[in-house]
């Protein structure tokens, strides 16, 4: 076992619910709540039915897994699928730069009843995915190098399931080894048009992760140096990287830094809501002609440099356009789901106002990301006018960070029409309090949740 593999299961191992810190505790079941919601709103979405499918009539006897709010069991990796398929349908779910965190919450919440897992210990695997992603993401900065996030997604999985089911630190090794050398995906998936794959590459990555601990608590044994030894990560991709200590090490809890969304787009877009917003309150978007947007480049990449962002064909291209996302929150004056029906993003009517978007680069914008989120719009009306605004850290960004009272208004907004009121209040209840659950009163809070 090489070094880095060793300090991520001695982690993943070692931590413990008693060590964490309180506003760590309260950030990790926000983080539990609002992925809830996220999978609520999109239950019924097209690749959760797809691993519904093959899900079913596949209970095993040892670690069957919960399918979330569909009333189901199958193996855990396949719950594990399509819990994440839901979790990351509508792109809605906390980012942390390099991906999203929360997409390892699938196979927690698929496993934890078949490993008699009560709320504290669901909390604390939650932390220790959450840890571990931050570093990863900061160490490898593999997303600039093209290669997806996917890989800490499965890396975090493995150690977190590996904490939820009381492994020792060798096996949780094994099982981080399987999934590193494994599970490298490419950056491709959120290029050009994007696909429905873009949505549930990290389900994959998930399901992975959860498999790969499963087959180390039977005792498969993976490579021996995935990360340091010949033709490993550090050979052939990154280049030797250090990870920031890690709390059990004296370092810092990171976890409060992962980022939650208030609208329903993906996290660069969420600043140029509130910007189009700002904008539609001081002119009519009928009276524009040319609306000028700086950007960082990482924003510019992903949502406002391919022609693909200025027609978009499917709902997640529509996601992860810019001029789209900007263009109808100055029609609509709002953002929801609805905007990412096929009859919303294809609107003929809509493509003259995102034809007068333009989208660069910005450099004094560039130099104050990831602290501080912003961007910069100049719009020029018929009349020659202009209109200047410079938004910072949207709702959710760790500078301005969303409140008990918003995510649970993010909660029912989500959930009411699923559930009804009366079954989310309760069920918001029960989320809240996770932390004092027992395993059966966990499981009877999965329960809550379920429709058939």
């Amino acid at each position: 076992m090489d070094n880095l593999t060793r300090q991520i299961a001695n982690f993943a191992s070692h931590v413990s619910y008693e060590t964490l810190p309180d506003e760590v505790v309260t950030a990790a079941t926000q983080y539990l709540i609002d992925s809830l919601a996220c999978a609520i709103a999109a239950r019924d979405c097209e690749p959760a039915g797809m691993g519904l499918r093959l899900a079913r009539g596949a209970v095993p006897e040892r670690y069957p897994g919960r399918i979330l709010l569909h009333g189901e069991r199958s193996t855990a990796e396949s719950a594990a699928f399509v819990n994440t398929a839901m979790i990351r349908n509508l792109d809605f779910n906390d980012q942390y730069p390099g991906g999203h965190p929360s997409d390892c919450l699938g196979a927690f919440l698929a496993i934890a009843e078949a490993a008699g897992t009560d709320g504290r210990r669901l909390l604390s695997s939650i932390v220790v995915a959450y840890e571990l992603f931050v570093r990863i993401s900061d160490a490898t900065g593999l997303r600039y190098k093209g290669w997806d996030q996917g890989f800490a997604i499965g890396v975090c999985t493995a150690a977190g399931v590996g904490h939820l089911l009381r492994l020792p630190p060798e096996k949780i090794g094994e099982a981080v080894a399987i999934t590193t050398v494994a599970n490298v995906p490419l950056r491709n998936t959120r290029a050009g048009e994007l696909s429905l794959w873009k949505g549930v590459a990290t389900s994959f990555a998930t399901r992975n992760g959860l498999f790969a601990a499963l087959l180390a608590a039977e005792g498969m044994v993976g490579p021996d140096r995935p990360f340091e030894g010949k033709h490993g990560l550090w050979h052939l991709i990154t280049g030797p990287f250090e990870l920031e200590p890690l709390p059990t090490e004296k370092g810092p809890f990171r976890s409060p830094d992962v980022q939650l969304k208030y609208w329903p787009v993906e996290y660069n877009a969420q600043l140029p809501v509130w910007a189009a917003l700002e904008l539609r309150s001081k002119v009519d978007w009928r009276e524009l002609v040319d609306i000028d947007i700086g950007t960082y480049t990482f924003a510019f990449t992903e949502i406002g440099s391919e022609p693909e962002k200025w027609d978009p064909r499917t709902r997640e291209t529509a996601d992860h356009s810019l001029p789209y996302i900007f263009a109808r929150t100055l029609v609509d004056g709002t953002m929801t789901i609805a905007a990412f029906e096929e009859a919303a993003y294809r609107e003929p009517a809509l493509r003259p106002l995102m034809a007068k978007i333009r989208v660069r680069r910005d450099d004094e914008v560039e130099a104050i990301y990831p602290k501080v989120v912003s961007m910069k719009v100049k719009a020029t009306t018929t009349n020659g006018n202009t209109i200047s605004i410079f938004p910072r850290d949207p709702l959710g960004h760790t500078n301005n960070p969303m409140k008990h009272e918003d995510i649970t208004s993010k909660f029912r907004q989500c959930a009411e029409s699923v559930l009804g009121k009366t079954r989310t209040a309760v069920a918001l209840e029960s989320w809240w309090n996770i932390k004092d659950a027992s395993a059966t009163g966990l499981a009877d809070a999965l329960a809550l949740l379920d429709l058939k």
